[in-house]
């Protein structure tokens, strides 16, 4: 019976360390997962038309907002898709980024980094062809 306590003390203690152990080992990236799903969980949905490279389209023009929801510009398309993101400078003239990056189809893919909540901007494709998917910001 005596050793039959020890031996469930035992295996008690060696749980208790191994949850210890995964608590501690997952405290940045479950951060971060937290974050990532606060961010897409705030995804909008998007259609760009067929015949325009930006979204949003003519005639409105206008530019999406970035959010304190994420750090960074995300999309994901439903069909693989080269997309670059244009801001708009504080004098009303747009400033894209000088490469497209490569959005997979079904997979979120960051295609600006560090960005400043409030930014305006739109996005860039280098198709002309209609274009779906969801974007978060």
């Amino acid at each position: 019976m005596h050793i039959r306590k020890q031996f469930v003390a035992a295996a008690l203690t060696g749980v208790v360390a191994a949850s210890s152990l995964v608590a501690a080992t997952a405290g940045p990236a479950a951060a971060a997962e937290r974050g990532a799903r606060s961010c897409y969980g705030n995804a909008n949905d998007y259609t760009k038309a067929a015949g325009t490279h930006i979204y949003p389209n003519y005639p409105t023009f206008y530019y999406l907002l970035a959010t304190s929801n994420c750090a960074d510009i995300n999309i994901k398309t439903n069909t693989d898709r080269y997309v670059k993101v244009c801001f708009q400078t504080s004098g009303g003239g747009t400033d894209c980024q000088d490469d497209y990056k490569l959005a997979k189809a079904g997979s979120w893919t960051v295609i600006a980094t560090n960005v400043r909540d409030n930014a305006h901007y739109h996005f860039y494709f280098r198709s002309d062809a209609k274009s779906t998917g969801q974007y978060a910001s």
